[in-house]
């Protein structure tokens, strides 16, 4: 049985938004800020990043049409950007994405972008939106359950980060890798076919 479009949308924007791996930084550049404020700047993040992440829905398709570029360019090019997010995740990098930690309360960046609405984000974002079989309310309907996903599980970054501690969070990151190769592998297969069907 095939599982419906919106759930294979759901668990792949989850994997590349990473909740999980990004814990540790989200701690980090926390400690700058109020105690009390630390709840309200998450929600508002995590809000800031789903409007970014639905507008860039609606303007992918136009931004592909000026570039002229096809479907199954498109999901090709997709996997092999997947994939090597995946990798980074699996392989543990020693590169750090920020030089230091801002001082006092982030604001936008670098929380909700580059961290949350990054690169790979907005490339699969685009993906689900110039899929015949992801419609545009199925991809905003698996925008908004992965982005409340990532929220509570951001809120909830201190307890679980001390329940799970630095091996539990690296094996659930590396684990959510794994899913991600091989999600990343069947998009190249699939590019792959269409292209040959197109030639």
């Amino acid at each position: 049985m095939t599982p419906p479009a919106w759930l294979n949308a759901f668990v792949l924007l989850l994997l590349v938004l990473d909740p999980i791996g990004n814990i540790p930084t989200f701690i980090a550049l926390l400690r700058g800020a109020p105690s009390a404020r630390r709840k309200t700047i998450v929600l508002r993040e995590c809000a800031v990043a789903t409007v970014l992440l639905i507008l860039f829905l609606w303007v992918g398709d136009q931004f592909l049409k000026v570039l002229g570029l096809s479907q199954s360019s498109l999901g090709i090019a997709g996997a092999i950007i997947l994939f090597l997010i995946a990798l980074r995740m699996v392989f543990e990098s020693s590169a750090k994405v920020f030089g230091g930690m801002p001082e006092g309360e982030p604001f936008i960046v670098p929380l909700a972008i580059p961290m949350l609405v990054g690169p790979s984000a907005l490339a699969t974002v685009i993906l689900l939106g110039s899929e015949h079989q992801v419609g545009k309310g199925t991809a905003i309907l698996a925008i908004v359950l992965a982005m409340s996903v990532t929220t509570v599980v951001l809120l909830l970054s201190e307890r679980i980060a001390r329940v799970l501690g630095e091996r539990g969070l690296q094996a659930m990151e590396r684990l959510m890798g794994l899913l991600l190769t091989a999600i990343a592998v069947e998009m190249f297969l699939r590019g792959i076919k269409e292209f040959m069907k197109a030639v």
